[in-house]
């Protein structure tokens, strides 16, 4: 297939990209702003393949997507440009209203127009798959899982800026038939992950020797999610989904971030320990906690498993192990992001 894949540079998105290209032999236009997250080092091992072509695009340019849409003509889009970091929502929400509210309903038109314009059997084929969080959900007690069905209530400025473009997504799916997936995930980890988010923060603090900030008492509750099988789980819903439903994507693998974190530590013990043979974990120190901070979130992805055949590939040490390696055996990567504004200072903090 020609997929559209918007964010591509980022996280999720380069991983995506390169499933995309170098397994399933798909041809990709990568359409990226290049904001601070964005990043074409991550995506270097494409940078001779055809079948991968960057366009420095803001998906709130209607003009910019138009063309795009018509030189490329895509068979499908998947949807994955967003600010997705909780703590600069807090200082920030500005942003996220604008790129996940206003730039999502910009994509769907111009997807809109696309599609109209296709004829049999393309336009049954094209596909519009949106890309989410289970952060819309918001926050679960001791028990219980998020479900396709749970109502949305979010709590940040970034899951309420993603709820409601969810609702944008499936909107146009009802009214102008636009054949649309939605996907909603766990918290993401892995290879090529902007270090603002725990855990390349833990490991990039642990080797500077600087002191490991827990929220509160690291009794929040995730899912952890490999990056790997994230992108192995939207391809699936692309190729097999049915238009107009929602598909919950989870890990198997709630730990309180305290766990994780010591977990981290342990593993980098290991891997690299410190030259005066102290554990890690004695940098742990616990600090204010974020407003607004969900306590639990966690997955029910029976539907994905059951309908489509899909279930993560890493247990819940594994890709732990392989994401703190690949810190270790890529220190240039990220000291090229330290390097310039971001300096592993905290975000989103107590008013």
């Amino acid at each position: 297939m020609k997929i559209l894949v918007t964010g591509g540079a980022g996280f999720i998105g380069s991983n995506l990209v390169r499933l995309l290209v170098q397994q399933h032999g798909h041809s990709v236009l990568n359409v990226d702003a290049l904001t601070y997250a964005g990043n074409l080092r991550s995506l270097d091992d494409l940078r001779d393949d055809p079948r991968h072509r960057f366009a420095q695009a803001d998906i709130c340019d209607a003009a910019a997507l138009q063309k795009l849409f018509s030189d490329f003509a895509p068979d499908s889009v998947m949807h994955l440009a967003a600010e997705s970091h909780v703590d600069r929502s807090i200082d920030g929400p500005g942003a996220f209203i604008q790129t996940n509210i206003v730039g999502t309903y910009t994509l769907l038109q111009a997807a809109r127009t696309h599609c109209e314009t296709l004829t049999s059997p393309a336009r049954e084929r094209f596909r519009f798959l949106h890309v989410s969080t289970d952060e819309v959900y918001g926050s679960l007690g001791a028990t219980g899982l998020f479900t396709e069905e749970t109502p949305y209530d979010p709590h940040s400025p970034y899951s309420a800026s993603k709820a409601a473009s969810d609702h944008l997504a499936r909107a146009w799916a009802d009214t102008y038939k636009l054949p649309v997936l939605v996907t909603n995930c766990s918290n993401n980890y892995g290879p090529y992950q902007f270090p603002e988010k725990l855990i390349p923060v833990v490991i990039l603090k642990a080797l500077r020797g600087e002191p490991i900030p827990v929220y509160g008492q690291g009794d929040n509750i995730r899912d952890w999610l490999y990056v790997g099988d994230h992108a192995e789980a939207l391809h699936t819903v692309l190729a097999k989904g049915h238009p107009g439903q929602t598909y919950n994507i989870g890990g198997n693998n709630e730990r309180k971030n305290i766990d994780l974190v010591r977990l981290l530590c342990a593993l980098l013990d290991e891997l690299r320990p410190r030259a005066d043979g102290l554990s890690y974990g004695c940098q742990i120190t616990f600090v204010a906690d974020r407003p607004g901070h969900d306590l639990r979130y966690a997955i029910d992805a029976t539907k994905i498993k059951t309908e489509l055949g899909w279930t993560p590939k890493q247990d819940n040490t594994s890709g732990f192990r392989q994401t703190v390696q690949w810190y270790l055996d890529n220190e240039v990567w990220t000291s090229d992001i330290l390097n310039g504004s971001y300096k592993l200072q905290r975000l989103g903090t107590p008013a």
